[in-house]
């Protein structure tokens, strides 16, 4: 027997022990979404602004903020970001200030005003939502890049070459406050707000380069306009009232926008400019809901973008099933009820490019009601299987979930995230930083590889279906010449390598296939001499895998586990990596909260605090459950 065994079995009866205990009354699991500092900055700023009396709450995320600030006076996104990050620490400054517990006097405002200028200042910011704050907020000009687009582009028909539902749903909802705001070029400011004036550069260079592609969009942009037929005056009321609506109807029941906090806090700037009462009931609801997103965990306080409850949840309920804890174990049974409660039954923004499809997916967070996504229906799906093989009431569900998963395949083959078919290339020349990431909502390694291992180890599908095929040719094609896979939201060629390999074998792609070998040799390439594996959040933003230098619980498990599904026995580097895994998780350091998650590439990182149990645990049980016998 392999030795190895009983340590593995030790572990993961460790997990599965602290997972159960961790569960809630309703059969979910709570663990915090981190996000950086970004939205509590905002929320500082937005409390203030709006005078909202949460003084507890506004001195909690000021002390978390401060405390992420490093020696040489800036913040970072992540660890090894070690020039720092000039719109963080801007949003940092900022907030600090706008709290009034930092004065422009303290040690730590004069090393972060020092960094901020030694960058240029504020005109050097390149975060388009740093760069929206602070000219809602009085702080700048609006920038070229959102106020030079019309709100009529709200108007343009379904056959103009581009039109609004061409964008991802994810930057609809963010870009339709910004064109609100900008429209009206709106700012609000305080008589305690900061002065930010000695961060602005006397010599500030043009807004954005206008490339080739931008114009081209501009013109396509123009050319829609001319076709509008109506007043200009009176398009433009309409286009402004259909922009106002498109919020308004997208408000879920705890307030928030899509349930964003990011969108929501454009929203409620939106609402001001539009001339809502900052008492109004929408506002109120807003603020609400976005001081319940909050997390506290080890002694700090954050506001998370968007609660992780139903990705954790249906995430854990697998993990335990598949470290054989049975079906009719009250944690099963109370996950699986909880998870059926939270499938969707709304016809949403999802039906546009999926039209005649029947309601079935699985959104991210609790509150999350009309917007579905492809990951988190394929994890529910996965918790609920078993269940509804053997219990009547799940059995429609399942199936529904099943046939929505299989229709939000795109035409080349491949999974979106949240909608189908929305990859249209011309609008990722827009001259916003992170636009190719968050304009289109393309097909991606990471959801058709995860989708082709549920459909392959779950559904009993294989390469006989056409639809199977059409995914397994995708991914092959678009692998990267060095045998690894992009991941998109998960950093990230670790994580788009492992869902491509583990789909790859679950639909039945030969062992010996060039695709699976080389994907497989690419990752043993790049492991660390302890046995683990870790990469950089660099990697995300320079499209090139770049090694971490160290070990994070998570991707060494990604790495694991495809090379667990690929490998018909143990090997010496896969023994070396389990035992590396287990030792780091009883570790707690830097390395265990390091953000695997990728929301915008060189903007927004995600430090989810279930992943060092999920996945390890999952990688064990694959281990235990593949070689146990040999």
């Amino acid at each position: 027997m392999n030795p190895i065994l009983s340590t593995v079995d030790n572990e993961i009866d460790r997990l599965t022990a602290f997972l159960i205990d961790q569960q809630q009354r309703d059969g979910s699991w709570h663990f915090c979404f981190e996000n950086g500092i970004v939205i509590d900055a905002y929320v500082i700023i937005l409390f203030r602004i709006l005078n909202i009396q949460n003084e507890d709450l506004i001195r909690q995320l000021h002390d978390r903020i401060l405390a992420e600030q490093q020696s040489a006076g800036f913040w970072q996104l992540y660890r090894d970001e070690e020039d720092g990050n000039l719109s963080t620490s801007v949003e940092a400054y900022y907030s600090l200030l706008y709290s009034g517990y930092s004065k422009v006097t303290d040690e730590p405002m004069l090393r972060a005003k020092d960094y901020i200028q030694s960058k240029g200042g504020i005109g050097k910011v390149t975060s388009t939502l740093t760069r929206v704050i602070l000219a809602a907020t009085g702080q700048s000009k609006w920038p070229l890049s959102i106020s030079s687009i019309p709100l009529e582009v709200l108007l343009f028909p379904a056959y103009f070459p581009i039109n609004y539902f061409e964008f991802s749903g994810y930057s609809r909802v963010h870009l339709t406050p910004m064109l609100i705001m900008a429209d009206r070029r709106f700012s609000i400011s305080t008589a305690n707000a900061p002065n930010l004036s000695d961060l602005i550069e006397t010599r500030i260079e043009s807004d954005e380069p206008a490339s080739r592609g931008y114009q081209e969009l501009q013109d396509v942009i123009q050319s829609g306009l001319n076709r509008i037929l109506g007043s200009p005056h009176y398009i433009h009321e309409v286009a402004r009232a259909k922009a106002e609506q498109f919020m308004l109807q997208r408000i879920e029941s705890d307030g928030t926008l899509y349930s964003y906090a990011t969108s929501t806090i454009l929203m409620v700037f939106a609402l001001l400019a539009l001339d809502y009462d900052q008492q109004h009931p929408l506002i109120v609801n807003a603020i609400h809901g976005l001081t319940s997103i909050q997390c506290r965990s080890n002694a700090k306080t954050t506001i998370q973008n968007s609660p992780s409850t139903v990705w954790d949840t249906a995430l854990i309920t697998y993990a335990l099933q598949e470290a054989q804890i049975p079906d009719d174990h009250f944690a099963i049974k109370q996950a699986a009820s909880y998870l059926l409660s939270r499938q969707q039954h709304k016809t949403a923004d999802w039906s546009i490019h999926n039209p005649d499809t029947i309601p079935g997916g699985w959104g991210f967070s609790e509150s999350n009601t009309i917007n579905p996504d492809v990951d988190d229906t394929t994890a529910a799906l996965r918790a609920i299987r078993s269940l509804s093989m053997t219990h009547p009431s799940y059995q429609e569900p399942w199936n529904r979930g099943l046939n929505w998963a299989l229709t939000m395949q795109n035409k080349d083959g491949g999974w979106p995230a949240f909608e189908k078919n929305t990859n249209k290339e011309m609008l990722t020349w827009l001259a916003i930083d992170g636009a190719k990431s968050a304009a289109i909502d393309p097909s991606e390694a990471d959801l058709t590889g995860r989708t082709l291992e549920y459909l392959g180890n779950f559904a009993g599908l294989d390469m006989r279906h056409e639809f199977i095929k059409r995914g397994t040719k995708w991914l092959i094609q678009h692998q990267e010449k060095d045998g690894s896979w992009y991941g998109r939201w998960g950093v990230c060629y670790i994580y788009g390598t492992w869902a491509a390999l583990t789909g790859l074998q679950a639909v039945g792609l030969p062992p010996e296939h060039d695709a699976l070998k080389k994907g497989a040799e690419w990752l043993l390439s790049i492991q660390n001499s302890d046995g683990s594996w870790g990469e950089s959040c660099h990697s995300d933003r320079l499209l090139r895998y770049v090694p971490l230098g160290e070990s994070t619980p998570s991707q060494t498990a990604w790495a694991l586990d495809a090379l667990i599904a690929v490998k018909p026995e143990p090997t010496p580097a896969v023994d070396r990596g389990i035992h590396r895994l287990i030792a780091s998780m009883h570790e707690d350091d830097w390395k265990s909260s390091y953000p695997t998650g990728a929301g915008l590439p060189g903007n927004f990182y995600s430090n989810y605090h279930s992943y060092r149990y999920i996945w390890p645990l999952i990688t064990l049980s694959h281990y235990r459950k593949k070689y146990g016998e040999l």
